[in-house]
């Protein structure tokens, strides 16, 4: 292990030690590839006699490699006589503390607490600075026990006052998931600063303390721009970008200046929520401030912008970038597959490979979801089939899942079916959602009561899989199975998720419910729907109610139909947006087949483009066609 001479790695010597050596002239002997290369004490042994023999100052010799080389042998003490001799004046803690950050630093951080021990078997008496590398060590090992244990010599040697070991203590326990401990610390330390609080905040952040996190961060009695972005980032990561946004308000009104790292969480944010005008603001400080060039501000960027449905900017951020990796190439397939551009996202994967860039797990996820959304079955078995022999990457449950969801678009549910049932590793709730979904697609009851079976088993409180399998039923004309459904999900106490939409006007978001009449643009609204409706008739429109999967009279569903959340959404952004500009909405479910075909014919009615971001993709209306070729 660590004890083995043959195994250990010696970094090499600082450079003061090299300073020294140059200063040598060549006549004056030594084979200085010796002297900075011994590897044993014995060739350290030779070094020394040359050095001897040349009557060259001892002081020539790379101390910290000298303690490396002996420190985990019997030459131990040998080691400590060459200190005594070179740096007579100095303790004998100060140099063994450089070996102790070189291991630290190293590949192997163990072997920086295996030399702590040993020293203490020697009497090396500890101080600040070689506590501080030894809990370096433990947390890049996140190594709890031996932490505990440099955590009693701190406190033993009376470094309770040292905030710098302190920070790294709660930061050692924190990252090590000991929140009760670290939250002990912070609360008994005498003096905290921002670090301290920082860490805190992030590591609960980490834990999705939210909350806590937020307790501590109003109690915070200074903040940096790191106070703020961990919250902003742990927002974002913890699914709640609305919060994330609000608090990067208010970190603009306390004029702090955000960094690259804030930019990056809140134009996530912006992604999460659609908030372009945001993002579009976020864009253009990033460009005045130095950061057009920055990679991960442009990656983040193409995908703000794909998921707010502007797919051609984010097409010119790739364009003008001087530097792109795998994320770039990545993000700009993964947008094309949502917006139903398979060929263009396949075209784009073979300039990737023409360039020689790799491609990684994420790319494969955007290539296999582009096939699917345009029925590239054989296109898409070649892709999954390359992952592992062209490119040596193993599928992953995302991919399985993404060719479950191609085959059953497809038709093909029965081999969808022996496909789930041979996947190397267990199928989880969204593999046999994509079948389930693709049952009502193809009206097949009988695949979809199987693939409920496993559902109802990985994740029974979801309730749109109790939704899907009632409308099958619904579809078929099977009532009584549909209320059987439906009072099963009442005596689960499962609520279905109600729909909704959004779109932003004047940077306001406006949030729409199905059936919604507490807007206060409700009649201006409903008026205007009606006059759309005339006009769509005229062009052969017919309310699809067979989208209402309810047992009343006809005339309820239409009246049903024309309520739901994006048609609100749609007709309140005519009325508030100038002509001619695009309309986004966003939308957290499925589009109803009645609103696909109605968008098409408004957008050639409008002349407008209308872009939906529902669920599961993108949508972009247009001249009274539709960007996923009906193919959803």
């Amino acid at each position: 292990m660590v004890l083995a001479l043959s195994s250990f790695y010696v970094p090499q010597s600082p450079n003061r030690n090299q300073i020294h050596h140059a200063k040598l002239q060549p006549s004056e002997t030594l084979k200085t590839d010796l002297l900075h290369s011994f590897n044993s004490p014995f060739e350290l042994r030779q070094v020394q006699a040359q050095i001897i023999k040349t009557n060259t100052p001892l002081s020539i010799l790379p101390l910290t490699r000298v303690g490396l080389v002996c420190a985990f042998t019997p030459s131990f003490h040998y080691a400590q006589q060459i200190f005594d001799c070179v740096e007579s004046q100095k303790p004998e803690t100060f140099l063994w503390n450089y070996c102790l950050k070189a291991l630290a630093e190293g590949d192997s951080p163990i072997d920086a607490i295996m030399l702590f021990y040993r020293l203490r078997q020697y009497d090396v008496c500890p101080d600040s600075f070689t506590c501080s590398y030894v809990i370096r060590a433990c947390l890049n090992l996140s190594d709890l026990w031996n932490g505990r244990i440099l955590h009693g010599v701190v406190e033993k040697l009376g470094f309770q006052s040292n905030l710098y070991l302190q920070n790294m203590i709660v930061h050692l326990y924190s990252s090590c998931g000991e929140m009760k401990d670290a939250r002990l610390l912070f609360e008994k330390m005498p003096q905290k600063d921002v670090v301290t609080w920082n860490t805190m905040i992030a590591q609960l952040m980490k834990q999705r303390d939210d909350e806590g996190a937020y307790d501590l961060f109003a109690w915070m009695p200074e903040r940096n721009v790191r106070s703020w972005t961990s919250m902003i980032a742990g927002y974002v990561k913890c699914g709640k970008p609305k919060e994330a946004i609000h608090l990067f308000a208010k970190m603009e009104k306390a004029g702090v200046k955000c960094n690259e790292v804030t930019m990056v969480a809140v134009l996530a944010a912006c992604a999460d929520l659609g908030a372009l005008d945001l993002g579009r603001r976020i864009h253009e400080y990033s460009n005045r401030h130095g950061f057009k060039r920055n990679v991960h501000i442009s990656n983040t960027l193409i995908d703000m912008y794909v998921k707010c449905g502007c797919l051609e900017e984010a097409c010119k951020i790739f364009e003008e970038m001087e530097k792109r990796t795998v994320v770039s190439w990545s993000a700009m397939i993964g947008g094309l597959a949502m917006y139903g551009r398979a060929e263009e996202a396949l075209r784009l994967f073979s300039e990737m490979s023409q360039v020689g860039m790799e491609p990684n797990g994420v790319t494969f996820i955007g290539l296999l979801h582009a096939c699917s959304h345009m029925g590239l079955i054989n296109q898409g078995r070649k892709f999954f089939a390359s992952m592992t022999r062209d490119y040596g990457i193993i599928p992953q449950i995302e991919h399985y899942g993404c060719l479950v969801d191609l085959l059953s678009r497809a038709g093909l549910l029965h081999e969808a079916h022996e496909f789930i049932l041979n996947m190397p590793m267990k199928p989880n709730g969204v593999v046999w959602g994509a079948l389930l979904g693709a049952c009502r697609v193809h009206k097949n009851v009988e695949m979809a009561e199987e693939a409920i079976k496993h559902l109802l088993e990985l994740d029974p409180l979801n309730d749109g899989y109790y939704v899907v399998l009632s409308n099958i039923y619904a579809e078929a004309g099977r009532w009584e199975d549909t209320a059987r459904v439906r009072k099963f999900m009442k005596d689960q106490q499962v609520k279905k998720t109600p729909g909704w939409s959004s779109i932003t006007v004047d940077g306001v978001v406006h949030e729409f419910v199905a059936g919604e009449e507490s807007h206060p643009a409700t009649e201006q609204i409903f008026q205007r729907w009606d006059e759309l409706l005339k006009e769509m008739r005229l062009k052969g429109y017919v309310p699809n109610t067979s989208v209402v999967l309810l047992d009343i009279e006809e005339g309820e569903k239409v009246k049903f139909v024309s309520r739901h959340s994006e048609k609100l959404a749609l007709v309140f952004g005519l009325m508030n947006t100038p002509a001619g500009t695009p309309i986004r909405i966003m939308k957290n479910l499925r589009i109803c087949e009645d609103c696909h075909a109605a968008f098409k014919l408004i957008s050639a009615i409008v002349n407008r483009e209308i872009v939906i971001r529902d669920r599961n993709r993108f949508h972009c209306f247009k001249d009274n066609t539709c960007s996923c070729g009906d193919y959803w």
